[in-house]
């Protein structure tokens, strides 16, 4: 049974997998935020997005809060990372150039989407991605990793990708991160030694993930298998397609550029005010 989030007449691809490496994460949640908008307003059909960002650590409003943050920072800026704070929820993750993003954003128009059913189709998706290898694709939390939660997916307890939710004016955005390549045990440590540095061994309200490196791997190591992103937008659109939408490939319109400078705007406040 196909899930009924999977099943729209249209799906509109946005694909910004190979904008390049000056191509800011903050731009990524603002599109989001504009899209949201405009699927939520019936003004756009359902849409994919895709997309990549170079060395990158995305942080969540939880990890502004740490005591040394500015040295935890700067240590992430030394290994050659640049540092935003997103809008939706969760903490710490590494995007690179060996990590997909995948945006599916759904109107709430007609009825309102539970947030399990956004989680559920995101997972589903995934499933389908990957049938024909043969795996079991688990949801559950991963405890060790990095950015933990219940829809944590993984293949024999080692974590590959993590789902958030974000809702904006009537549309739903369930944003995914997938390790396609690389080593996702290194991406790992990399987040262990910023929290080792914004914590430093003080005691918080909040209680940060304790990194265990080896429990996050990207796909190709688990799979085996040298994969790429390429690879991954191919399987992404065949599968949409074996599912009974109709794709088309789009950019944003007149009316949603302007909406997005909104949008881009209060995430360079946002990130201003919280760095």
């Amino acid at each position: 049974m196909i899930h009924e989030l999977l099943r729209q007449p249209k799906w509109r691809i946005i694909d910004q997998s190979h904008v390049g490496p000056m191509f800011d994460a903050k731009q990524s949640f603002a599109i989001d935020d504009t899209l949201c908008t405009t699927v939520g307003q019936g003004l756009s059909d359902a849409v994919v997005r895709t997309w990549v960002h170079h060395d990158t650590v995305v942080l969540g409003i939880q990890d502004t809060k740490l005591p040394y943050l500015q040295e935890a920072i700067s240590f992430l800026e030394k290994q050659g990372y640049r540092v935003i704070v997103r809008n939706s929820g969760g903490l710490a993750v590494v995007l690179d150039e060996g990590v997909l993003n995948i945006s599916l954003i759904f109107p709430e128009t007609t009825k309102s989407i539970d947030i399990h059913q956004g989680y559920d189709a995101m997972w589903e998706l995934v499933k389908y991605m990957f049938s024909a290898y043969n795996v079991n694709i688990e949801a559950k939390e991963i405890v060790g990793s990095y950015c933990p939660g219940s829809y944590d997916l993984s293949i024999g307890g080692k974590k590959f990708a993590g789902i958030s939710q974000r809702r904006v004016r009537g549309g739903v955005a369930v944003q995914i991160y997938i390790c396609i390549s690389g080593s996702g045990s290194a991406r790992a440590e990399l987040i262990q030694q910023f929290y080792e540095r914004g914590l430093k061994g003080e005691k918080t309200k909040f209680t940060y993930p304790s990194i265990v490196p080896e429990t996050m791997a990207s796909l190709s190591e688990l799979l085996q298998e040298p994969l790429t992103i390429q690879m991954m937008m191919l399987t992404l659109l065949r599968t949409l397609q074996s599912l009974g939408g109709k794709l088309y490939s789009s950019s944003l319109t007149a009316e949603e550029q302007s909406l997005y400078e909104y949008y881009w705007q209060r995430m360079i406040e946002r990130n201003e005010k919280m760095l």
